[in-house]
């Protein structure tokens, strides 16, 4: 069992001290301890191990966050496999994950809007890669905690934020979607794309997304005007049949071939993004359409935005397998495979 913060941290405050925490009692042998996936070098599966480690402390402007679900995203994989490595530093030990449903354990000096105990989630992406959230607690950033969206458990919370913070970003802050505009959503069915349709008509715009045939009545179900399925159709002559002047916008879920034909449909103007590889900027010149590269942020406001949104009920919470935090090697390969519907989830306490 993780340690009991509320015995462990005290509560300072009143006249002449700003609301904070600190430790106040620690174990016989000074060390508050928690468990957690380690990884102490890249590679597969055989590098990960379940550990006893200390407790983080939260220090000014942090949360502590005790984390009751992790969600498990394809980036964790190639994380532990040093595929980010070049884009972010990494040390070790590490631990994997970004995804995070919790309760406040423990605020740092100065940090407001959130209480001790308040269930929350957070997209724990640090500038540098080592404590993420397969562990029974995290320190964050306050600025991308926020409240959980009400009547969510745990498990459905934590498969939201990177996936919807990633459609939400792409589409709305740097295309800048508009009511009436048109996009293209590759991958519709996967975790991206799940959140984006439902975004994209929140906003009242027109939704072509790509999916295999036994996942139309799914992505219908998101929203989506029209779908297409990417491997019996030519996805670029498709679109141009539904738009013929092209799209407003590409968004990009999917790399490769698929990415570099995507820049076809855009309309003059227009701009494709993408989540996946680097962008073409001169061929994008040469179409004359904008293209941009997107790597979701932290970000509790737009998490704030996005809990409104799924207690109207628009935002739909895929399927979840649950596994143990013991089993995390395990579910990384199962993410691996790519065959997964919905979002693996390692429950924890």
């Amino acid at each position: 069992m993780p340690p009991d913060l509320s015995l462990i941290y005290g509560y300072k405050g009143g006249p002449g001290h700003r609301p904070g925490w600190v430790r106040a009692i620690a174990r016989q042998d000074g060390v508050l301890a928690m468990k957690a996936i380690l990884c102490d070098q890249f590679g597969g599966s055989e590098v990960m191990r379940l550990a006893e480690i200390e407790t983080p402390a939260p220090g000014p402007g942090e949360v502590l966050i005790r984390i009751h679900a992790a969600g498990v995203n394809p980036v964790d994989w190639k994380i532990r496999e040093g595929g980010l490595a070049r884009l972010f530093p990494c040390k070790f030990p590490l631990i994997p994950g970004w995804d995070a449903a919790g309760t406040v354990a423990a605020l740092g000096d100065g940090v407001t809007g959130l209480s001790l105990g308040e269930r929350v989630w957070s997209y724990c992406r640090k500038p540098e890669i080592q404590w993420g959230t397969y562990a029974e607690y995290v320190v964050m950033s306050a600025y991308g905690v926020a409240p959980m969206p009400a009547g969510f458990t745990f498990a459905q919370a934590c498969t939201v934020p990177l996936a919807a913070l990633t459609a939400w970003q792409s589409l709305l802050e740097v295309a800048g979607l508009r009511p009436g505009q048109s996009v293209l959503i590759h991958a519709g069915a996967g975790g991206v794309g799940g959140f984006a349709i439902p975004i994209a008509k929140w906003v009242g715009a027109t939704v072509i997304a790509t999916a295999k045939a036994g996942n139309h009545d799914y992505v219908r179900s998101l929203g989506a005007d029209h779908v297409i399925d990417y491997s019996a159709t030519d996805f670029v002559a498709a679109t141009r049949a539904l738009v013929p002047d092209g799209v407003d916008m590409a968004f990009g879920t999917v790399g490769g071939e698929v990415l570099t034909r995507s820049y076809e449909v855009v309309k003059p103007g227009g701009i494709l993004v993408s989540i996946t590889d680097k962008t073409d900027k001169d061929l994008a010149e040469r179409l004359g359409i904008r293209c941009k590269y997107v790597f979701v942020k932290p970000d509790g406001g737009h998490l704030r935005r996005l809990a409104g949104l799924a207690e109207q009920g628009i935002l739909r919470i895929p399927e979840i397998v649950e596994m143990p935090l013991s089993r995390a090697a395990q579910a990384l390969d199962l993410s691996r495979t790519g065959h997964v519907r919905g979002k693996i989830v390692l429950t924890i306490g």
